[in-house]
């Protein structure tokens, strides 16, 4: 474990960085980060596809080693391989090809989100599903890079009630 920060042997470090050291906005985001999980409408593969290719860009280990579970469903175990290769994978439909679009884009290149993206985006999602996806987005691409930042992801644990 590489943690860029003190944590005391006692403490938990997940627990205590999310909750202890700054406990007001530790426990915001924290909502937050939980939220997209436990009231997402969006469809798993959709979810996993853009989850997943935050996680690759963030380089986050625990994110990448994370499978979302829905009621006993998961992703297929080759999943993870098909979005990196999301622009020539036959393992998607367009929907979930654009969400792993979509979060590259996001993460990479947002000043590059184009009106040819966005006439895609639009004619697949509707624009209530465009916003929660982009909030997704931004918290795992936010909280997947702090806990990478600080050293927290090969400690991290989620709930078990969220996969």
């Amino acid at each position: 474990m590489n943690l860029r920060i003190d944590i005391p042997e006692d403490k938990d470090p997940i627990g205590y960085v999310w909750g202890e050291i700054v406990p007001k906005i530790g426990g915001a985001a924290s909502g937050l980060s939980l939220a997209v999980y436990a009231h997402t409408t969006l469809g798993l593969r959709e979810f996993e596809a853009a989850r997943l290719r935050i996680a690759q860009i963030n380089g986050c280990i625990f994110c990448l080693d994370w499978r979302t579970d829905r009621d006993g469903e998961k992703v297929e175990p080759t999943f993870i391989d098909a979005v990196e290769q999301w622009r020539t994978t036959d393992a998607f439909d367009e929907r979930t090809r654009l969400a792993a679009e979509y979060a590259e884009r996001y993460a990479v290149d947002h000043h590059g989100l184009d009106e040819d993206f966005w006439g895609r985006m639009k004619a697949a999602y509707s624009d209530a599903e465009i916003v929660e996806i982009s909030m997704c987005i931004g918290s795992w691409l936010a909280f997947g890079r702090l806990n990478h930042v600080l050293g927290i992801d090969g400690v991290c644990k989620l709930p078990s009630t969220l996969g």
